[in-house]
């Protein structure tokens, strides 16, 4: 089983970066490919990006690429989301899910998440 903890949301002004953290427990962390993804007030959560188990592989929803990068580091249990040149569009919940070895940009193929994080970009 693998616990998740996000952190680093906040408020931002559009333009801005931020570096969220996504925590996990366990010790078969290296096993898992961690997605992030997002949820803004009455939307459905979205895709936004993910990394394979073995971090050879990265994936991204395209209204990120060039502006959000996803990494890992399974020596601390760690993957984290840097995100650049935020938009007011970017402002949503973002969690981080964990499953097994492969990326997949549908929530419902992930079986461990976090509480969440929430990132406000202001105009």
């Amino acid at each position: 089983q693998v616990q998740l903890v996000e952190s680093g949301g906040g408020l931002v002004q559009a333009g801005g970066s931020l570096r969220l953290s996504c925590a996990a427990s366990g010790r078969t962390f290296s096993t898992y490919a961690i997605g992030w993804f997002r949820q803004a007030p009455g939307k459905e959560r979205e895709f936004v990006t993910a990394i394979n188990a073995n971090a050879a592989n990265t994936y991204y929803a395209d209204s990120v690429k060039g502006r959000f990068t996803i990494s890992r580091d399974n020596a601390v249990n760690t993957v984290s989301l840097q995100i650049n040149s935020l938009k007011p569009a970017d402002t949503a919940v973002y969690y981080c899910a964990a499953r097994r070895m492969f990326s997949s940009s549908s929530p419902d193929e992930y079986d461990y998440w976090g509480q969440g994080t929430q990132v406000t970009v202001s105009s």
